[in-house]
């Protein structure tokens, strides 16, 4: 019987593999931190204020790379170029190999820098604002290719043999995606079988869409490993590009990132040493899951320097534009876009870096719900954010930086930005998986408190027992979502903030209720409520945007930063908005309606193409 505490006895064999194999490679442990309480009406703002800044120390331990780093990319690198030509040169991997950027978060012992991931996301911020073919490069190989595993999960041995090559410039990749395997592992066709020895295992399979794979020395490799009482079992090894039967089948090409170096991989009797593999047999997807805990967070942080660019290009243009006798942004319907901009923008910044320390904190902390949120909001933050600063823009938005500069204009390489930032909300993890994930992670205190209620699995004499405990339990609890309570606002937080975190804890208790009538409603039936989970979820998110970006200008105010200027009255118009959002989430949320007319429109659609 499966030990997944989901009833999966209604559920198709290949329904049943898929979440059999996702619970068991979960993190199991209850939910805690900040983000995952919200669900639950517990906004707990001592979790998150003061805010976790960075140390004076590691702040400039970390100033010293990224002047470097920011240094070489401003007067070392032609983005445009590297668009135009889908290559990035020879002389840039080299000097990147010997600045240190391919081993930022390697420890010292290694050969690494050692910074920390503040530092590391301050970097993805940089490059996410200069060029989207160097971050993918950098990214890729440091937060979901060999050197993030090692660092988790790696043997002692392994980082000693492995860890220096990348230090020195390496490059590695990561290979889960098949033909048939996007978010479903099960369906995983590449496997690994081991020698009679059982020293060696003989992996065999194709992968799609491998980044970096085209460069890389070494490859993390997802393959079957199954056995009888395991069927769908993944392990994952590192694999040494040279080794006889690596190929490189292929270069893939994409709409943006004209020089990723991403292709399909084939391995065809490949021998690897059992020493190479990360971690233990058979937990492959763990590795999997665990290592994009943190590298997601690459991508909002990314995106937070796109947004930044994009707030710069737009306030630069709208201020000089005139149109009807004014500046554009004079004119409410630009002023708008740029609010927008700066909202998010700050907003994504600041749930990167307080995600981000609490990595520094504790590298085993509870980050899965946060780093999700964060990588959700924030890619969404920047695709809306590149897609408004076109429109600001407008011709000269959607016309090329080459085009702009043959013409003597300001070559702002929005039409490129576009192209290449449009991949954000797809790469590890696209806003659907993310919202499925949240969700999942979001249901599970009510699912270890109720689930065996009704798993047709088990007998009554356990089924009775559990409802009735569960029904003493949320006979007190519900009530208690509506008493209006905010826990852990700073006593010396300045009133506008103060007022929006109490609208915070607001909204998060109605969720709270809204979520626990949906589970008493629908029953096992929910999981399938996708577009009801999904704006639960999209509330959530707003929820802790719109904390961290409180949180953050309340340290910007009392440390009376630079940017403390327009930080209270940029938080005051996210929040503002936010409130309205949310408005707008939960009352779609009753429109069963159109979600029934819509699903039942698509599979009309579907049985008749």
């Amino acid at each position: 019987m499966s030990k997944t505490i989901i009833d999966t006895s209604k559920m198709s064999e290949g329904q049943r593999a898929a979440l059999e194999m996702a619970e068991d490679s979960r993190d199991t442990r209850e939910i805690s931190g900040f983000a995952g309480p919200l669900f639950l009406g517990e906004a707990d703002f001592s979790r998150i204020a003061p805010f976790p800044a960075q140390s004076a120390k590691d702040k400039e331990e970390g100033d010293v790379f990224l002047k470097k780093l920011s240094d070489y990319l401003e007067n070392h690198t032609d983005p445009d170029e590297i668009d135009r030509t889908g290559e990035i040169p020879d002389q840039v991997f080299k000097d990147l190999g010997e600045m240190g950027a391919f081993g930022i978060k390697i420890p010292k012992e290694y050969g690494g820098l050692g910074l920390s991931q503040t530092n590391y996301s301050r970097a993805a911020m940089i490059l996410g604002a200069h060029c989207g073919n160097l971050t993918a490069l950098l990214s890729a190989h440091q937060s979901i290719g060999v050197p993030q595993p090692l660092i988790v999960f790696g043997t002692e041995e392994q980082k000693k043999e492995y860890l220096p090559i990348f230090a020195k410039g390496g490059v590695s990749a990561f290979a889960l995606t098949e033909e048939k395997v996007g978010s479903d592992p099960a369906k995983m066709e590449t496997t690994a079988t081991p020698t009679e020895d059982g020293e060696h295992f003989i992996l065999n399979g194709e992968k799609l869409w491998c980044t970096n794979g085209l460069k890389a020395c070494h490859i993390v490799v997802m393959a079957k490993t199954a056995t009888p009482e395991k069927p769908y079992a993944t392990t994952a090894f590192i694999v040494d590009v040279d080794w006889p039967g690596v190929e490189i089948v292929t270069r893939c090409h994409f709409m943006g990132l004209k020089a990723l170096y991403n292709g399909v991989i084939r391995f065809t009797n490949v021998k690897i040493p059992r020493k190479n593999i990360v971690h233990q047999e058979g937990k492959g997807l763990k590795v999997a899951l665990t290592t994009l805990n943190t590298g997601r967070l690459t991508l909002p942080a990314a995106c937070a320097g796109l947004l930044k660019r994009c707030l710069d290009i737009s306030l630069r243009w709208s201020s000089t534009r005139e149109q009807w006798g004014a500046p554009i942004a004079k004119h409410a319907a630009i002023a708008g876009k740029i609010a927008d901009l700066a909202a998010d923008a700050f907003a994504t910044e600041a749930m990167v870096l307080y995600v981000s320390a609490l990595v520094d904190r504790d590298k085993k902390a509870d980050i899965r719900i946060e780093a999700a949120m964060a990588k959700l909001w924030g890619t969404e933050a920047g695709w809306h954010g590149i897609d408004q600063t076109m429109q600001i823009k407008g011709g000269r938005g959607y016309e090329t930086a080459d085009s702009l500069k043959n013409r003597g204009e300001v070559p702002d390489p929005i039409e490129r930005l576009m192209r290449d930032s449009r991949i954000n909300t797809i790469f590890e993890g696209s806003t659907e998986i993310m919202k499925l994930f949240i969700a999942r992670e979001a249901l599970d205190p009510h699912l270890r408190r109720g689930a065996a209620a009704i798993d047709t699995r088990k007998p009554m004499s356990e089924r009775i027992p559990a409802a009735l405990k569960a029904g003493m339990h949320y006979s007190l609890w519900f009530p208690t979502r509506y008493l209006p309570f905010a826990k852990g606002i700073p006593s010396d937080m300045h009133p506008d903030l103060a007022k929006n975190l109490k609208m915070i804890a607001k909204w998060s208790r109605k969720l709270s209720r809204a979520l626990f009538l949906a589970m008493a409603m629908n029953g096992p039936k929910l999981e399938k409520r996708q577009l009801l989970l999904g704006r639960y979820v999209d509330i959530a998110a707003e929820l802790f945007a719109m904390s961290c970006a409180c949180s953050q200008a309340d340290f910007l105010l009392k440390s009376k930063d630079k940017e403390a200027e327009n930080a209270l009255s940029t938080v005051n118009y996210l929040c503002s908005r936010g409130d309205t959002r949310i408005e707008t989430h939960f009352r779609e949320a009753k429109d069963t309606k159109s979600e029934k007319s819509g699903y039942k429109l698509t599979q009309a659609l579907t049985k008749n193409s």
